[in-house]
C-alpha cells in the first residue's frame, strides 16, 4: 500500500509543478489550433471543431495562454496540447457554461490546463459534458467554480487518469455548491491515478454514475476551505473505491464523513461496491469523523483499510 501511495502522490505533485509554471502568453496573430489530419490551422478554437464537424478528428492546441472556448454539437474530437501542461484554455466560458461544452458522440482531452472559469450560476467549469463519452489524460483543472459538470447519459462512459484538481467548487451561489467534479447519472465514471486538493467548497467528487472505479487516486484536503466529502455518490452506485490516499483538513462545511453512499435520492444499488486498499487519516486539529457513512442499507463490501486515529470505519445512517 506504501508503494502505491508514494507513486500515486509522486504523479499528483508533478503534475502541479508542470501547471504552476510560467505559462507562454500565445503570440498575437498566431494561428494556434491545427486540425492534425488536415494540416489547417485556425484562430479560434470554435472554427477548427466547426471543421471537424460531424466527423472524427483531433485538434492540436499550441503553448499559450489562450482566452478562447468552444461548443462540440457532433462527430468525435480529441483536444491535444502540443505541449503537456502548456495550452491553457484561461477565463473564457461558452454559452455561460464552460471552456469546453460537449454535447457530440466522444471526446478526448489530452495535456491541457484549464483555469479561472466562473459564470453567473455558480457553475463555471473546464468542461461541460452534456451528452457522449469522455476520456481525459494529463491535464489540470484550477481556480473555478467547477472542474467538470455532467449531464445525464445512462450509456455514457467517462475516464480520467493522471489529472490533477485544485482550488476548485463552490458554495456561493444560490442554486447549491460547485464541486471538483460533479457526474450526473451516467453509464460509468472511472477515475484513476489522479490528484484532488485545496477544495474551495462542495465535494471533490460527486457522482451518480450507476457505475464508478476511483483507484489510486490522492485526495489531501489540508488546503480546503469548507469542503464536504471527498467521494459522495448521492444515488448509489456499484464499483470500487480502491488504493487511494485521503486526508481530511480542519476548514470543513461538512465533516461528517469521508466517503458517502446513497445519502439524496437513491437510484442505483450499492450491492457489492467494494471500498478497500485505502489509506485515509485526519490533519492535525482535524474532528474525529467516519470513513464510510452508508444511507443506502446495501451490501457495501468494506475491506481492510488504514485508518489513522480519530477515524470510525463505517456508520449506516
Amino acid at each position: 500500500m506504501e508503494t502505491r501511495f508514494r507513486l500515486s502522490l509522486a504523479l499528483g505533485v508533478a503534475a502541479l509543478a508542470v501547471a504552476t509554471g510560467p505559462a507562454i502568453l500565445a503570440q498575437s496573430g498566431s494561428a494556434p489550433y491545427q486540425v492534425v489530419e488536415t494540416g489547417r490551422s485556425y484562430a479560434k478554437l470554435q472554427q477548427a471543431v466547426d471543421a471537424i464537424g460531424g466527423g472524427k478528428g483531433s485538434i492540436s492546441i499550441a503553448p499559450g495562454l489562450h482566452a478562447d472556448c468552444a461548443v462540440q454539437t457532433a462527430g468525435s474530437i480529441s483536444y491535444i496540447a502540443a505541449e503537456p501542461g502548456k495550452a491553457v484554455l484561461d477565463g473564457v466560458t461558452c454559452e455561460g457554461k464552460a471552456a469546453l461544452v460537449l454535447r457530440g458522440r466522444n471526446a478526448t482531452i489530452t495535456g491541457l490546463v484549464f483555469q479561472n472559469l466562473r459564470v453567473p450560476d455558480g457553475n463555471g467549469a473546464g468542461i461541460r459534458l452534456e451528452q457522449g463519452n469522455l476520456t481525459i489524460a494529463q491535464s489540470w483543472f484550477r481556480d473555478s467554480q467547477q472542474g467538470i459538470l455532467t449531464g445525464e447519459a445512462q450509456n455514457g462512459r467517462i475516464v480520467i487518469d493522471k489529472s490533477t484538481f485544485t482550488r476548485l467548487g463552490t458554495c456561493e451561489g444560490a442554486g447549491g455548491c460547485a464541486h471538483s467534479i460533479y457526474i450526473g447519472d451516467y453509464g460509468q465514471l472511472r477515475v484513476t491515478r489522479s490528484r484532488f486538493e485545496q477544495g474551495r467548497g462542495g465535494h471533490y467528487v460527486k457522482s451518480r454514475a450507476a457505475q464508478v472505479q476511483i483507484a489510486s487516486c490522492s485526495f489531501d484536503d489540508t488546503g480546503g476551505r469548507g469542503t464536504n466529502y471527498m467521494i459522495d455518490l448521492p444515488a448509489g452506485a456499484t464499483g470500487q473505491i480502491t488504493n487511494n490516499w485521503f486526508v481530511q483538513g480542519t476548514d470543513k462545511e461538512n465533516r461528517s464523513a469521508l466517503i458517502a453512499v446513497g445519502a439524496e435520492d437513491l437510484r442505483h444499488t450499492a450491492d457489492g461496491l467494494q471500498i478497500a486498499g485505502n489509506d485515509a487519516r485526519l490533519a492535525p486539529r482535524a474532528q474525529p469523523t467516519v470513513f464510510v457513512a452508508d444511507w443506502t442499507g446495501h451490501r457495501i463490501a468494506i475491506g481492510q483499510n488504514k485508518l489513522g486515529p480519530g477515524l470510525t470505519r463505517y456508520e449506516r445512517r
